[in-house]
């Protein structure tokens, strides 16, 4: 829940997390049946800090889309029957304009316009926030999205999901310079295909000593080293674009959003690249979904769109920013 678009009164997140990483991934069925179990109990206790509970709210917003169908519908149609039930105005939101609105609730101060490098586990996008309501797409990935990415490459490791955190882990101590890998530079696009594709073929061409009966690299070391170059590249293909946007339209604000966000090599990057800039990403609690950014970018869209019709359509494949 949020206050005045930039408060936030309570943030509850039930993770699927564990759920998950016995398969290596989400398992679309499964992600929409713990969805169901978890919405009452996490709404309850997301207003637990109201005095008044459900007569303290103004208002209801829902993620309407990009996602799992499955996931939209659960929530969207539980909105919905609350918004009717207390005949409280709704909303439905893109789940990557609350991405967008998660730097507004990182920086009490910040106001468009701005870049926002949003760099989650389905997307890669660049894009300028010129003002609430008003965004404009400046580039896209062409293939996998940065966290798409990074669960693959974790996957040829060994590693466990999410590939992010485990990555990230595993980097620590590897030497990114031995295994070097190529960067992809396109102009207005991103792409990690090549990056994933070069980082199996590195695997493949190790001595079958040095692979288990899975074809993973059986020496810590050697994961490691590919761990960091695999990071250290994909980092810098971010960073690269990024540059390439503020180059284009001189912002002296920048902000990185999305569950990559949380990746310590790429804040570092982002802060040492644009030392010069006004950089603002947000806390780590921020970054990973959470129905706070969704409340804010909520809150933006009620004030100047109003409250939708009933009848909330999810959209699977939504591409909106604010």
């Amino acid at each position: 829940m949020v206050r005045d678009g930039r408060e936030i009164v309570s943030s509850v997140v039930a993770s699927q997390i564990a759920l998950h990483a016995a398969h290596g991934g989400v398992v679309p069925e499964l992600a929409a049946r713990e969805h169901l179990q978890a919405i009452a109990p996490v709404v309850d206790a997301a207003l637990r800090p109201l005095a008044g509970g459900w007569d303290d709210l103004d208002a209801v917003t829902v993620t309407r889309g990009p996602g799992l169908v499955g996931c939209l519908l659960i929530g969207a149609l539980y909105a919905q029957a609350v918004a009717t039930a207390r005949r409280l105005p709704i909303c439905g939101v893109s789940h990557l304009a609350g991405h967008v609105y998660s730097a507004w609730l990182a920086e009490p101060v910040l106001e468009p316009p701005f870049l926002a490098l949003v760099v989650s586990g389905g997307h890669t996008e660049c894009i300028e926030l010129v003002a609430h309501g008003e965004a404009v797409r400046l580039a896209s990935t062409r293939d996998d999205a940065a966290g798409e990415a990074f669960d693959k490459v974790a996957r040829l490791l060994g590693l466990p999901y999410p590939g992010g955190p485990a990555i990230q882990g595993a980097a620590v101590d590897g030497d990114a310079g031995r295994f070097p890998l190529p960067r992809t530079r396109l102009g207005n696009a991103f792409s990690f295909s090549g990056l994933k594709t070069a980082v199996r073929y590195t695997i493949r061409d190790l001595p079958a000593a040095e692979l288990d009966g899975h074809g993973v690299p059986g020496s810590a070391e050697t994961v490691s080293a590919l761990a960091a170059s695999f990071q250290h590249t994909a980092v810098a293909q971010l960073v690269d674009g990024l540059e390439d946007a503020v180059e284009r339209t001189g912002a002296q604000t920048i902000a990185v959003v999305g569950g990559v966000a949380a990746n310590a090599a790429l804040r570092e990057a982002v802060q040492r690249r644009f030392a010069g800039l006004r950089v603002v990403v947000p806390p780590l609690d921020l970054c990973t979904d959470n129905a706070a950014m969704i409340g804010a970018a909520g809150w933006h869209r009620l004030r100047l769109r109003g409250p939708d019709p009933p009848g909330i359509l999810v959209d699977p494949s939504l591409v909106e920013f604010a």
